[in-house]
């Protein structure tokens, strides 16, 4: 038995979200890099981009429950659910608040030719497109399918 101190330590479900949220975040990195030709460790904790982290996180969560616990427990219809606003916002909210991000700061960049503003920028990478959601979920089941077999191969 473990403590509640140390009891996510041996959580698979608890693995299945982080791997799947930090693979994500790696992969941007390396998209990144492949393009522009320079790490920036930035994407570890960005929003935005291909593909989705919190997508492969809410995904990796729901999985490891099913897998856990089957879908006809209560907690997999909340991960499930969990999942699926998570996924929505994703594409929908937050894309809608970049795109006015990108707007914005397109109007700052007109007022800055007559007139003198600040010139701090909004964060326009904010939400998903439809593939980089789907592309995070997928990744989120792919990594929790993983992490299960690799701990039942561990006794746990």
């Amino acid at each position: 038995m473990h403590s509640i101190w140390t009891g996510w330590w041996f959580n698979p479900t608890f693995w299945a979200g982080f791997c799947g949220w930090m693979l994500a975040q790696v992969t941007k990195m390396i998209c990144f890099f492949v393009q522009a030709r320079k790490f920036d460790f930035g994407f570890l904790t960005s929003t935005g981009g291909m593909p989705s982290a919190h997508s492969a996180l809410a995904a990796a969560l729901c999985t490891s429950v099913a897998i856990r616990y089957g879908t006809a427990e209560a907690l997999f219809a909340v991960t499930l659910a969990f999942a699926a606003i998570v996924m929505f916002d994703a594409q929908s909210v937050r894309r809608a608040a970049g795109e006015q991000a990108r707007v914005l700061n397109q109007m700052l960049d007109e007022l800055f030719k007559t007139h003198r503003f600040s010139r701090q920028r909004l964060v326009e990478l904010l939400g998903h497109t439809q593939i980089e959601v789907l592309l995070g979920m997928l990744m989120g089941i792919m990594v929790a399918l993983l992490v299960h077999a690799l701990a039942l191969t561990q006794g746990g």
